[in-house]
């Protein structure tokens, strides 16, 4: 008897479950449309603060170009086989308005975006804007574009280096 009253619990219970199930289904979750394009900062219209310089090193190497390879293959030139090394007047701009990253420094080559300072190395420069009293500020520093060289058949990815103090560790 005892046996009887459990799988009927159990089936009352299915039944229940099944029912609620039917008569609510599950509604599909709407998601935010896509940008028609993606983030990208404007340069600002406005005269440096200072300029950095590590006395010609650049040791301090710009990230997330791949989606800029087409602008630093336009600012390198023609180069021939050869790997290119092309001096620019680099911009630097605290993108306070980026939606992926709060201490977000933009690097700008000739006008045109060219990628950014890691994260790490974007907290260590908006430090350095503060200590020299310049918070927030434009700044510029002397700039390479390399790379491109032809190896194995194929081109190397173009990277954009700066002359300043390293900001990594």
């Amino acid at each position: 008897m005892q046996f009887a009253i459990s799988l009927l619990i159990i089936v009352a219970t299915a039944l229940v479950v099944y029912a609620i199930i039917k008569t609510t289904p599950a509604k599909p979750m709407v998601l935010p449309p896509l940008p028609a394009t993606p983030y990208e900062p404007k340069l600002p219209d406005a005269p440096a603060a200072l300029h950095w310089s590590d006395d010609g090193r650049f040791l301090v190497e710009v990230v997330n170009e791949s989606r800029y390879q087409n602008t630093l293959k336009e600012l390198a030139g023609d180069h021939g086989e050869q790997a290119a090394k092309v001096p620019y007047l680099a911009t630097l701009v605290p993108d306070d308005a980026n939606p992926y990253e709060s201490a977000a420094v933009a690097v700008f080559l000739a006008g045109r975006m060219t990628g950014y300072l890691s994260p790490k190395a974007s907290l260590a420069f908006r430090a350095n804007l503060k200590r020299e009293e310049v918070p927030d500020q434009i700044t510029t520093c002397d700039a390479q574009v390399r790379g491109g060289g032809v190896w194995k058949n194929g081109r190397l990815a173009y990277v954009v280096v700066l002359d300043m103090e390293t900001l990594e560790s």
